[in-house]
């Protein structure tokens, strides 16, 4: 089934920035590499600008805004840089659009620097790269911002508000994917207290629900960003589908269209460079249906049976379509 597909999350960007020889069209290294979203009829991709928190993050996150434009120019046939009208007519679109996305503001500010180099950082990636769709805050440990998904007991901090306020009608929305559970609640009280207008979303994450793992989406969070009419990007990593099941990848993504999410499931399939990962139990990283960009024609195929036409296309693109024309809007 070849529909167009909107991916909201991968890690091109860090493998080009770090591995040595790394390149865009290498499909045997990394699972979202050009020929492999080429295959799987992805036509508009969303590459996180992804950092750790240590020392360096903010010259590592201009490196990858810098591998961004590289790409745009090196494989300018395939792929062009992402926009609001490209986005609404996805359907005609022959290239690939690109867009660029924060992943963990560390790569803003490190944890010693004023605060005010956190902006002039995020100003200079717009420049670079054009767009940032979104921003997530921390990634797995806490930073100066907040807590990350695998820290207990650290919400929102006060730097965090203060780059929420600057971001607020910048068209860039929050992520939830990678926050602890009171940062998520924190994000959304401030939003809602100080009337920010700053849309919310999960670029990829799954239904805690299904799979119980600090990385999934609570019930709650999941319909505060139902309420907010952002989106939800399902995640192909086995950690956050089931160790074992392969096909509990369809439930995560029936259980959202079961439980008023239905305008807001999509994909976000978290490829990422995977070949000198140091924790060897968690590999394999993908289960081979969903284990690179170019399955999602047969992942489509196989929900056929229980999702309708108009609900496939919700999912394959027009979900994010809708969420990514409104929020460019000028």
């Amino acid at each position: 089934m070849k529909l167009p597909i909107i991916d909201t999350h991968c890690d091109l960007l860090s493998y080009l920035a770090v591995v040595p020889g790394a390149a865009a069209d290498k499909s045997k290294d990394i699972a979202c590499a050009i020929p492999l979203l080429q295959e799987g009829n992805v036509k508009m991709q969303i590459c996180a600008i992804y950092t750790d928190v240590r020392p360096g993050s903010r010259a590592l996150a201009t490196k990858q805004a810098y591998k961004f434009r590289e790409v745009l120019m090196h494989f300018g046939k395939s792929v062009q840089a992402a926009d609001r009208l490209q986005v609404e007519n996805i359907k005609h679109q022959e290239k690939i659009a690109l867009v660029a996305a924060i992943e963990n503001a560390a790569g803003l500010a490190e944890e010693n620097i004023p605060l005010n180099e956190a902006f002039k950082q995020l100003d200079n990636l717009l420049q670079l790269t054009g767009m940032i769709a979104y921003i997530s805050l921390t990634h797995h440990t806490e930073n100066r911002f907040g807590g990350g998904n695998y820290t207990e007991g650290i919400g929102l901090k006060d730097d965090g508000k203060k780059l929420l306020d600057y971001i607020s009608d910048k068209q860039i929305a929050i992520d939830l994917s990678h926050t602890s559970d009171l940062l998520a609640e924190g994000i959304l009280n401030h939003i809602d207290s100080q009337s920010l207008n700053i849309p919310v979303i999960a670029s990829h994450s799954n239904f805690r629900t299904v799979w119980n793992h600090k990385r999934n989406l609570t019930d709650e969070f999941a319909k505060e960003i139902i309420l907010r009419k952002g989106i939800i990007g399902i995640n192909f990593l086995r950690a956050f589908l089931d160790n074992d099941k392969p096909e509990r990848v369809f439930e995560h993504i029936l259980y959202g269209f079961e439980n008023g999410a239905e305008t807001q499931m999509c994909f976000g399939a978290d490829f990422f460079y995977t070949q000198n990962f140091p924790d060897k139990s968690r590999f394999p990283f993908y289960f081979p249906l969903v284990e690179n960009a170019s399955k999602y024609p047969s992942i489509l195929e196989s929900l056929a049976a229980n999702l309708s036409s108009d609900q496939l296309e919700k999912l394959a693109y027009k979900n994010a379509q809708r969420f990514f024309s409104d929020l460019w809007k000028k």
